[in-house]
């Protein structure tokens, strides 16, 4: 039988660790940016965006704050949506051929990402794909500390502010991986809800259910306790399982999801909403940067990976393209109702934060009570229905399968023991819902 949530197993991890960076969160807090820096010794910045945002007013608040308390500055803005290694390898030769002492990153988790990564390949010179693990790299462990680093989200979704992981596709492969490091993890993060105010609609439903579903995986993911102990303290990833720490974060977003993810969609100038989603997201980056994501997550780099021709609203970005957010939650009703038989009681929980009707519910209806409410918000905001939404069939499942099934780390944070036809099963569950 397996041993409960943060019960001691044989063998397993009898403690966890738990980093965050110094977190500042309000409107307007942009303007702080600069006197931020400077007290983090920076002289010469590394000023990270992208193309989109390089030119508007989020960039122009926190250049004026570099500049009021009389700091340099340089920009690198050619980072892509979803960026890869050939990108963020070029960011490191930016990196590393100028002065610099810190990093600022302002933009959506791709901008954030790539900085993290670029400060690994400046610092540490080698391509960034050989810090992933095998066989997709060499798994060379970052060395040592990295360019202190302010990151400033612009998007209400990601979380990477708050967490020491960088996700890049890698470009031979055409597929998105994940390499993490405790020294990637930014010094502080600046989060202005302000940012948000302009997104158009889709983009805050679809970076919402990122959120909703970092934290509901965080929740529900395999406890630290059931981890294989670590002899060396320093050498413990922070993707280690679910913890008191990161239920505390995961529960609030969950709170926060239900209550304002359908209202932050519809209405732009509903600033609480908005706001309170900002914070969500951070929230849940807190949270699965200190445990890791499971099956959702893993399934849905399948999804980016083989993508056809499709475009979403609200993205002005060439097809083929499926906002990570949108990827992950098209597979997520199905995948909690099959992770629910193995913790039913963390899956019933989860659905009450969500505000799902639980009344009159046992254990055992969990997995489906989660999903309904998953889909009911999914139907409120527009969200494409299932794979079949997104331009998959039957047809696909195998190539999905086999594509995902390369995400090892994040399947093994599952709750349940998930093998490659329980990935086909979860694909075919996930076509359509309603």
């Amino acid at each position: 039988m397996a041993c409960q949530y943060f019960a001691p197993c044989e063998h397993g991890a009898e403690s966890f660790t738990i980093e965050i960076p110094k977190v500042t969160f309000g409107r307007g807090v942009l303007h702080e940016v600069g006197e931020r820096a400077q007290a983090l010794g920076m002289k010469q910045v590394a000023l990270f965006t992208d193309a989109n945002l390089e030119h508007g007013p989020y960039v122009a608040s926190v250049k004026q704050s570099l500049t009021n308390v009389g700091l340099n500055f340089q920009i690198f803005s050619d980072i892509r949506v979803e960026p890869d290694d050939v990108c963020v390898d070029e960011a490191g030769k930016f990196l590393s051929s100028g002065n610099f002492d810190g990093v600022i990153s302002v933009g959506g988790g791709s901008v954030i990402d790539a900085a993290k990564a670029a400060m690994v390949c400046a610092k540490y010179p080698r391509p960034v794909r050989d810090y992933f693990a095998p066989p997709v790299g060499e798994g060379i462990p970052i060395p040592g500390p990295l360019y202190p680093h302010i990151a400033c989200p612009t998007t209400s979704g990601t979380g990477s502010e708050c967490t020491s992981v960088s996700v890049l596709r890698i470009r031979e492969l055409n597929t998105k991986f994940v390499f993490a490091s405790p020294h990637m993890l930014p010094d502080a993060a600046v989060i202005d809800p302000t940012c948000c105010d302009t997104l158009p609609s889709n983009v805050v439903a679809s970076t919402g259910f990122d959120l909703l579903s970092h934290a509901l995986e965080c929740y529900t993911a395999k406890a630290y306790s059931q981890w294989g102990a670590v002899k060396n303290p320093n050498a413990r990833p922070l993707t280690q399982g679910a913890n008191p720490w990161s239920d505390l974060a995961a529960v609030k977003a969950l709170e926060i999801a239900g209550e304002y993810l359908v209202r932050g969609v519809a209405d732009a100038s509903d600033h609480e909403a908005r706001d309170q989603l900002m914070w969500g997201a951070s929230l849940a980056g807190m949270a699965f940067g200190n445990s890791g994501t499971h099956l959702p997550h893993a399934l849905s780099y399948g999804v980016t990976h083989l993508m056809k021709d499709i475009t979403t609203d609200g993205y002005a970005i060439k097809t083929p393209f499926v906002p990570h957010g949108i990827s992950v939650i098209v597979t997520a009703p199905a995948t909690f109702r099959y992770t629910a038989d193995a913790a039913p009681e963390r899956h019933l929980e989860a659905a009450k934060f969500l505000n799902a009707d639980y009344k009159g519910a046992d254990f055992k209806d969990s997995g489906e009570i989660v999903a309904n409410r998953i889909i009911e918000l999914m139907k409120q905001t527009n969200m494409p229905n299932g794979l079949n939404g997104v331009g998959f069939d039957e047809n696909d499942i195998q190539n999905l399968s086999n594509s995902s099934i390369r995400q090892t780390r994040a399947i093994g944070n599952s709750p349940r023991e998930t093998n490659f036809v329980d990935i086909e099963n979860i694909y075919k569950n996930a076509l359509s819902y309603w």
